[in-house]
């Protein structure tokens, strides 16, 4: 465990395709995979305002969790950046909650004397860092709040109940303001 961080909660893959990348961790043992195809999703890229569309997969291998992501259409990002360097995809980042704040721990980071920069935002619930002197893999900073936790406990007690064969790839609803589990086709 990182003194500067905490726990690694997730590792994030950034992939070309969410669904052999589904298929590959299945095959493993890995599932099932919680879906959510976002459009139009508002953030920060390199300090300016994007609308993204991507499809992201969640699944956890006991208390760690592994996340695909797969970037859709035209609009920069560090995920489509990232497939361009890696256009068979990998592991792009590795995801921690902040203790408070997103801003606070950016604090606390220059505070310890890392040198950082910001990449990609969410709002004030999401913040991709990167190091300056040595990128690579990035850093996600999440906001510990209600609905990321109701989220990640649903996605939890599927995997900790889930018999390695029924409905391996579900849809997580937003529409309602709370994360919902629906089947996929749905």
């Amino acid at each position: 465990m990182s003194n500067v961080f905490g726990a690694v909660l997730q590792q994030g893959y950034v992939v070309p395709d969410i669904d052999a990348a589904m298929k590959h961790w299945i095959a493993r043992g890995i599932g099932p995979f919680y879906m959510e195809h976002l459009k139009e999703f508002p953030g920060e890229v390199d300090g300016k305002p994007v609308k993204l569309e991507l499809k992201a997969g969640f699944a956890y291998s006991g208390d760690q969790q592994i996340e695909v992501i797969e970037p859709i259409g035209p609009v920069a990002s560090i995920y489509s950046e990232y497939l361009k360097e890696h256009p068979e995809g990998g592991l792009q980042h590795l995801a921690v909650f902040c203790g408070g704040t997103i801003q606070e721990k950016l604090d606390e980071l220059k505070a310890k004397g890392m040198n950082y920069e910001v990449r990609q935002t969410y709002g004030d619930q999401h913040a991709y860092i990167d190091s300056v002197d040595q990128p690579g893999v990035m850093m996600q900073l999440m906001y510990r709040g209600e609905m990321i936790e109701k989220m990640f406990a649903i996605i939890k007690e599927g995997a900790d109940t889930w018999d390695g064969k029924t409905d391996p790839v579900r849809r997580i609803d937003w529409s309602s303001g709370t994360p919902v589990v629906k089947p996929l086709a749905a």
